[in-house]
């Protein structure tokens, strides 16, 4: 099957045909590191994740570049409320970031370009775009002619006419009010870089055009980040891009946000939940599971709730994999993924399907186990470690036996350690034929939140997980 993906550009689904046969690049519009990450701003790295981690399994050699805003007027701000430098803002909070893409079980991407490292390329681009009439100077800002470029709007399907766009605070001497700043002019008291249009700053869009260029050509393959960037951030970015002469991207793919009360998560709105807090209180591997879970052009409504369901249904197939290993072994992890699962993800990562997929498996798999089939267990576990491999979710895989998870795998022993005394005694009851207090006794862990099961090879626990 020919994976396909939605175009926002086309509003269709499209066969995905590389640039480079063998080789797919992508450009992600990565973190504005103006404070710490919420579980809104990682799920775009992990869903991009998880794409490129199939475009990976699926053959093709992957040039992942995920940029870093570190100059904007919210990190200025931040750094005017805080008294502290604007580059140790933006610094620490872009390791706060990368501590939560690890976290998660991101893999790092192939370049990782900061915006101020790449001024000598912005001042180029927009020199050509003077030159050409697609760009002006006032005031010392450099604004973008919006009118210059009949393709305005195409992305976002908007009509100029009737376009609405503010001007930023300080942007003054616009042709047309919905023109926009590529370079903003010092403000005292502000940081800047001197430049042949005066000193000043990037503005946001024009910093990612700079840095595909600069990385990924004059044309790469998909062009990625939230659907709240698709105006005006990727609008201008064409608009500048293209005018400059490049193709720039052929697809467009765009996550869906993570929303509370349906609102879409931020910090201005005051219900973010940070990523730092969150893996406090859950395993990082389960906030995989529930942000990568959803189909990434599906709304995520976050609650409480919903994240103990995620819990409770990685539970099942963690606990699968778990009786499984114990009774066949670790099994060759070189296992093709199941058919209805590859076609799952050739069709838009449609990781709801995928995952149904896994969950049937372990249900078959739970059933050979019951059946003493060990075959047909063997399989299985090798078919769902494949699956959620691809996935970056397999539970039995070492990059997750380490930081949080680690943790987790300690309080996990140190609950082990107690709970084996109980059933030691529950067991030592039942030999004595008491079995009024061996039943109170497993009732007690039961109250407790444990299910106790008895098998050959003796009794095992695990989490209440309805």
């Amino acid at each position: 099957m020919t994976l396909r993906l939605y175009d926002t550009s086309a509003r269709q689904i499209r066969d995905f045909s590389p640039l480079e046969p063998g080789c797919v690049s992508i450009y992600l519009c990565g973190a504005t590191v103006q404070a710490a990450p919420h579980i809104g701003h990682i799920r775009s790295g992990l869903n991009f994740d998880i794409m490129r981690r199939w475009f990976a399994y699926r053959g093709y050699a992957v040039t992942f570049v995920r940029n870093v805003t570190d100059i904007d007027d919210k990190i200025i701000a931040k750094a005017a409320e805080q008294g502290r430098p604007w580059w140790a803002i933006g610094y620490a909070n872009e390791r706060a970031f990368n501590a939560a893409y690890d976290a998660l079980g991101c893999l790092p991407p192939t370049g990782e370009p900061r915006a101020t490292g790449h001024i000598p390329e912005m001042v180029e681009m927009m020199r050509v775009l003077i030159d050409r009439g697609h760009a002006y100077t006032a005031d010392g800002n450099v604004y973008f002619d919006v009118r210059s470029f009949p393709e305005y709007l195409a992305l976002s399907n908007q009509d100029l006419d009737n376009l609405r766009q503010p001007a930023g605070e300080g942007e003054t001497g616009k042709r047309d009010p919905r023109d926009f700043a590529m370079w903003k002019a010092a403000k005292p008291g502000e940081p800047f870089w001197e430049t042949p249009f005066g000193p000043g700053r990037p503005g946001w869009h024009l910093e990612c055009s700079a840095m595909a260029h600069k990385y990924l050509g004059r044309v790469f393959d998909i062009h990625g980040g939230g659907v709240d960037l698709v105006f005006p951030h990727h609008e201008n970015e064409i608009a500048q891009s293209r005018a400059f002469g490049d193709e720039f991207a052929r697809y467009w793919a765009h996550n869906a946000w993570v929303t509370m009360s349906g609102e879409k998560m931020s910090k201005s709105l005051g219900n973010s939940v940070l990523v730092s807090e969150m893996v406090k209180q859950w395993r990082p591997l389960v906030l995989r599971y529930y942000l990568g879970g959803p189909h990434y052009r599906s709304t995520i409504e976050y609650s409480p709730e919903s994240l103990r369901e995620a819990d409770a249904a990685f539970a099942r197939v963690e606990g699968f994999l778990q009786r499984g290993t114990e009774l066949v072994g670790d099994v060759a992890q070189d296992a093709r993924v199941p058919d209805a699962f590859a076609e799952a993800m050739d069709d838009d990562f449609a990781v709801p399907q995928a995952l149904a997929v896994v969950h049937t498996t372990v249900r078959q798999g739970n059933a050979a186990l019951g059946e003493g089939d060990k075959a047909a267990v063997a399989t299985a576990v090798a078919e769902v470690r494949a699956m959620l491999g691809v996935l970056g979710m397999d539970p039995l895989d070492p990059s997750w036996s380490g930081g949080a998870q680690q943790e987790g795998a300690g309080l996990h022993s140190v609950v082990d350690s107690l709970v084996g005394l109980v059933l030691q005694q529950r067991q030592a009851a039942r030999q004595r034929k008491d079995y009024a207090a061996a039943d109170a006794l497993r009732d007690d862990l039961q109250r407790a939140g444990l299910t106790i099961e008895d098998t050959p090879s003796g009794p095992r626990w695990e989490l209440t997980t309805d």
